[in-house]
């Protein structure tokens, strides 16, 4: 591939941000939809978790896969692929009749999402060779994702004010639309040219492990280390075995084993899971302590959250700006600290009037955890050559989404533990296990009960999140630590640019 001018790079590059904005937006826009669309499909309860992680397990099951299939026939090809599949599977959804019809909606639109996130990544790893012109584009890239998580709830608000929930899903069909319509004429395809195949054994295993992962720990998180999640678990880790050791017998492997030797890149792989294990985790506790203890409408509690992915236009250029002075070890240890400082401030959240302290937390913490992964994913697209970006891309995406469910059981479940542990067990058990069954049984309770029960409820909660926040801020030190060991041999980026212009490859 020949080097394109720079303004059709940037053109390019806002081609492929229409694809991980919706992608990020999707995991977050259905949590607002779910009472409307429980209303009118009546799911059983299992029926209502399917609907809400099946998009998630999929997407986390099938990004290797699709990452490794779009280096090999082509990345603009996958991600046309991609977006129609995406495209179509949400206008599917709009019109579900039935609750299986809507789960299995929502398993394409995971399919399509897996094609769009490695693809996009790897596209603008060929289009931007240039380290320099590479990690304005990471920053990007990075903002734009953090952004669309949070305007998931916004628009989803903003949406189910005024139409019904199947509008949160056609959203998405005319931005699908445009992608398809432009990609083939904006972005030049690439490939890895040495002719290899997807090995399928290979596909079902990685499946056979991401999968049962994802589950168990997201179960595990809901239900407790019960018999189901335990054995989802164990046939993950099982799978992940067999899958390292496919992938040492084959010439011609999904993953180039030999790409964990890089410092580079396996510990700002390492690291990133940890940075989304404490930007994922949480984000449960500050959604459910802006609605269900400050007592703000769902629209309202988004609105006051945008300051955070909003922070993250102004951090991420920042990290990369530090680096080129400072080796990236440094700057990503410092951002680690800066978001243990977020949480040490989440400690101080009170039960009561908190909404300043839980923003100032929020907003350090997610500043922190977004200039850290900013300059991992530069790191990681940087350490693989260009012909394996796709899979490389993959392999950051699924740490990203191991991460965020690594993050869900862990914090969950220490926040979880500390609730129910305070909240006493003279309760029902609807208010005994979460606090949002305790809200729907204060509302049932007369008068001083109900109020009572909702004061004890909501204090147990802030005591849980404040165990969260700590385990978060131990997680925050040794992530910095583990920065500063595993990358302090990378160097600077303007010294690493003047010492190699030639590092990076195009693809043909």
């Amino acid at each position: 591939m020949t080097s394109l001018p720079l303004r059709s790079k940037w053109i390019g590059l806002g081609v492929l941000l229409l694809a991980v904005l919706l992608v990020a937006m999707d995991v977050t826009i259905l949590y607002f939809a779910a009472p409307f669309i429980s209303a009118d499909l009546a799911p059983s309860g299992t029926q209502q978790l399917w609907m809400l992680d099946v998009y998630g397990f999929v997407l986390a099951g099938l990004l290797i896969t699709m990452g490794s299939l779009a280096d090999l026939v082509g990345r603009r090809r996958v991600l046309v692929c991609g977006a129609g599949a995406f495209g179509l599977a949400s206008a599917a959804a709009a019109f579900a009749s039935t609750p299986d019809q809507l789960i299995a909606c929502r398993a394409l639109m995971g399919l399509g999402g897996a094609t769009l996130m490695p693809s996009s990544l790897a596209l603008l790893r060929n289009l931007f060779p240039d380290d320099a012109e590479r990690r304005k584009a990471v920053a990007i890239w990075t903002g734009v994702v953090s952004g669309g998580s949070a305007l998931g709830p916004l628009l989803g608000g903003l949406l189910l004010q005024h139409f019904s929930w199947g509008s949160v899903f056609l959203i998405n069909v005319p931005v699908m639309v445009a992608l398809v319509v432009a990609a083939p004429r904006l972005l030049p395809e690439s490939r890895d040219p040495s002719g290899a195949r997807l090995d399928p054994i290979s596909a079902l295993l990685s499946l056979g492990t991401m999968l049962p992962l994802v589950f168990g720990l997201q179960r595990a998180a809901v239900d407790g280390l019960g018999l189901i999640p335990v054995l989802a678990l164990v046939v993950g880790v099982v799978g992940g075995v067999a899958f390292v050791r496919r992938q040492r017998a084959l010439t011609s492997p999904m993953i180039e084993l030999s790409l964990f030797r890089d410092a580079r890149f396996s510990g700002a792989l390492g690291v990133n899971l940890m940075a989304m294990l404490g930007l994922v985790g949480f984000a449960l506790f500050s959604t459910q302590y802006l609605q269900s203890v400050l007592g703000l409408s769902p629209l309202t509690a988004a609105l006051w959250t945008l300051p955070a992915p909003l922070s993250v236009g102004v951090v991420a250029p920042l990290a990369m700006v530090a680096a080129q002075r400072v080796r990236p070890a440094a700057v990503v240890a410092a951002c680690f600290l800066l978001a243990l400082v977020g949480f040490l401030v989440l400690l101080r959240v009170p039960a009561r009037d908190g909404l300043p302290v839980a923003l100032a937390g929020v907003v350090l913490t997610t500043m922190g955890l977004a200039g850290a992964m900013t300059l991992l994913t530069d790191l990681i697209l940087g350490a693989a050559p260009a012909e394996r970006a796709g899979a490389a891309s993959a392999v950051a995406e699924t740490g990203q989404e191991l991460g965020g469910a690594i993050g869900v059981a862990v914090l969950g479940s220490i926040g979880t533990a500390v609730y129910r542990h305070d909240v006493g067990g003279g309760v029902p058990h609807a208010a005994h296990e979460t606090l949002g069954g305790a809200v729907e049984v204060a509302r049932a309770l007369p008068g001083r009960s109900g109020d009572a029960l909702l004061d004890t409820a909501r204090v147990a909660f802030t005591h849980g999140l404040h165990a969260a926040a700590l385990g978060a801020s131990v997680v925050m030190a040794f992530a910095a630590a583990v920065a500063w060991f595993t990358l302090r041999t990378v160097p600077p980026h303007a010294t690493a640019d003047v010492a190699d212009p030639e590092r990076e490859l195009v693809a043909a």
